[in-house]
């Protein structure tokens, strides 16, 4: 049977890192997305393509049915999609056990190294597809919170929280007043969360004061009413993540001069940074070589 879903694309505003171990957490959905369409076709195998915002290819492999043995490029990408859907069989054994065969198409519309989801969206997408829990799917194959995958199901920005290692998602209206002020630069670094989570795992030790900080930071972002408030909020959790993770927070680092104030988002050093400034701010980045400038209202849906 042919099927189609669509996942959103994710940022994280607030809790970084610390959201692993239960702080609260602001995070919104993109107007960028990944679609899946599965059409049946007269084959024992299953024909992966998937394509990228320019509607090239940049992925494709073949499986055989129903083992999902590789039957072409056989390589990291291909090893990691037959990881998901063997994974997603094991929650469903009636998805994908049969040998009658079909055509996947994967379609991003937004770059593969942005870091926006394109891993949560197609985890999304899958147990969609195989009317599975999406959490239990991503748990299955990566490390993470799963507040991506909240992102992927919702129009609404949220709450996000993990408690008894269990989500609690509270969807809510985040569209500051001096949302003109606010952008989303692409600093022309992919990092790898894995790595990231592992790296703050080593270094973490259970802090339940310094959770309860974060967890309180959260709802100061939320609550802003001022471009200042949210500028001091965004120092506020800049030293405190500093402090602890023992980097350089990026405007000390890379943008001393800028006029408003930055902050990191997700896994420091690499994806995107926010800026909470003028309405020039474009300016000032394009001038320093980064072309990858969004503004909240094209960022967000």
């Amino acid at each position: 049977m042919d099927y189609s879903t669509t996942s959103y694309g994710k940022v994280l505003i607030t809790s970084e890192y610390f959201i692993l171990k239960g702080a609260l957490a602001l995070a919104i959905p993109t107007n960028y997305s990944q679609s899946l369409n599965f059409t049946s076709i007269d084959s024992n195998n299953l024909i992966w393509e998937a394509y990228d915002e320019k509607k090239e290819i940049w992925f494709n492999t073949v499986f055989e049915l129903p083992s999902l043995n590789i039957v072409k490029n056989d390589n990291e990408k291909s090893r990691v999609l037959q990881s998901i859907l063997l994974s997603a069989q094991k929650l469903n054994s009636k998805f994908l056990n049969q040998s009658q065969g079909g055509k996947v198409k994967t379609n991003l519309d937004f770059p593969t190294n942005w870091g926006l989801g394109s891993s949560s969206t197609l985890i999304n997408n899958i147990s969609n597809w195989a009317n599975i829990n999406a959490y239990e799917l991503l748990w299955l194959n990566f490390k993470g919170s799963g507040y991506d995958i909240a992102c992927a199901k919702t129009k609404s920005s949220i709450l996000y929280q993990l408690k008894n290692s269990k989500p609690i998602v509270k969807e809510v209206n985040f569209k500051p007043v001096f949302f003109e002020n606010l952008f989303f630069i692409y600093l022309n670094k992919k990092q790898n969360s894995n790595k990231q989570i592992e790296f703050f795992n080593k270094k973490q030790s259970e802090n339940s004061k310094l959770i309860d900080t974060f967890s309180n930071l959260t709802v100061e972002f939320f609550e802003c009413k001022k471009l200042i408030d949210f500028q001091n909020c965004i120092k506020k959790h800049e030293i405190l993540l500093s402090k602890h993770l023992n980097i350089k927070p990026v405007k000390e680092n890379l943008f001393k001069d800028y006029s408003g104030e930055i902050k990191s988002l997700g896994a420091w050093g690499g994806d995107f940074i926010l800026a909470a400034g003028p309405t020039n701010t474009p300016n000032y980045f394009n001038k320093k070589g980064f072309n990858t400038v969004i503004n909240y209202k094209k960022m967000f849906i």
